[in-house]
């Protein structure tokens, strides 16, 4: 598959510039609604499948075909990240209307991992065949140790690496706004929001370690890799509003992303063994997922929408508008008494020139 670098530079200015349109339309805290979020999720899910067409006439049946599974592969994934997601804001307790904006910066970040990622995956693959095995091997156990802790959660206060965050960064214990960092008394501090964000980040990451490897026994060209990736993610945090409340309701699905993971497992292990065609794994994914999903759905029905409840990672307040008044600025500006002397001299310099040029 020959891919032109304009084309790569068109993707990533169609994704910054998506980016963007998100931003402001979210550049104010507000709590977004199921509404909202279920008409971004298709704003988001159409993108996605309009890439996809235009994979597909651009370069073949083929590749678009592999696209729109690594794309299906790659949103039933990430379905966990959400999960995940909505136990660590419980465990923090943050505010709903702040939300939005460390997952927006989180989404970021998982393009750059993701994309370190997936370079690096493409360039042991071309080095090394065998590492496909290595990567067969990982996606077979994961799914199976996936299957046996399906009933377990994630606890964020376990973390340690919120342990390690606290230790070497000063946090307070109150959200101020949307801000990641405060100046209080001279000293400037990490809020809960920050830490959050860590949280965030360092679980994309290891989730990523799962779906890069899944994603590359559909298709080994990094251009479909990345623009499945991508795409998937984008639509991640308004799949978050619209599923945050739903969790307790889909109790099969991680029992269907297990049976995924073993599934494109063994057909990366069978590579030279068998040959699967990219239409039959395509179709394998969505049955699994629809039918997690649908059971699911009918095993818990009649069950209405509610908060997630996590173990608490600590006492956490959003500030009051005292401790909002009492804030300095995070940047510090020069002193105007510093400023004055260096002017002063500088007048004083001049004054002597004027009186030696008149002597």
């Amino acid at each position: 598959m020959d891919v032109p670098v304009y084309a790569w530079l068109a993707v990533l200015a169609v994704i910054v510039a998506m980016l963007a349109i998100d931003l402001f339309a979210h550049r104010r805290a507000h709590v977004i609604g199921v509404r909202e979020a279920l008409a971004w999720s298709i704003v988001w899910v159409l993108s996605g499948i309009s890439f996809g067409l235009v994979v597909w006439s651009t370069w073949g049946a083929e590749a678009g075909q592999q696209y729109f599974a690594g794309y299906v592969i790659e949103k039933s994934l990430a379905v966990d990240n959400v999960f995940v997601w909505a136990i660590i804001f419980a465990a923090f307790a943050v505010p709903r209307e702040y939300q939005h904006r460390v997952l927006f910066l989180g989404v970021l970040g998982a393009l750059v991992f993701r994309g370190i990622f997936i370079a690096a995956g493409a360039a042991l693959i071309e080095s090394y065949s065998w590492i496909l095995y290595v990567f067969a091997a990982f996606l077979i156990l994961t799914g199976i140790q996936m299957l046996r802790t399906r009933n377990e959660h994630a606890h964020p206060e376990r973390s340690r690496v919120l342990r390690l965050f606290k230790r070497f960064v000063p946090m307070t214990d109150a959200y101020f706004g949307q801000r990641f960092l405060v100046r209080r008394a001279g000293v400037v501090l990490a809020t809960p929001l920050l830490a959050v964000l860590v949280l965030v980040e360092v679980t994309d990451i290891v989730f990523a370690v799962d779906s890069i490897p899944a994603i590359f026994a559909v298709t080994s060209e990094p251009f479909l890799v990345f623009t499945a990736n991508a795409f998937a993610i984008l639509g991640l945090r308004a799949m978050y509003f619209l599923l945050a409340d739903l969790i307790h309701r889909f109790v099969y699905l991680k029992v269907g992303l297990a049976i995924v993971l073993v599934w494109v497992g063994l057909k990366m292990a069978l590579l030279d063994v068998l040959y699967i065609p990219t239409l039959v794994s395509l179709g394998v994914v969505a049955t699994v997922i629809a039918v997690s999903i649908g059971a699911s759905l009918v095993r818990t029905r009649g069950q209405g929408r509610r908060e997630v409840v996590a173990q608490p990672a600590g006492a956490y307040r959003t500030a009051s508008a005292e401790e909002l008044a009492q804030l300095e600025p995070l940047v510090r500006r020069r002193k105007p008494r510093a400023h004055g002397r260096r002017q002063q001299r500088a007048t004083s310099k001049q004054s002597l020139h004027d009186r030696t040029t008149h002597r």
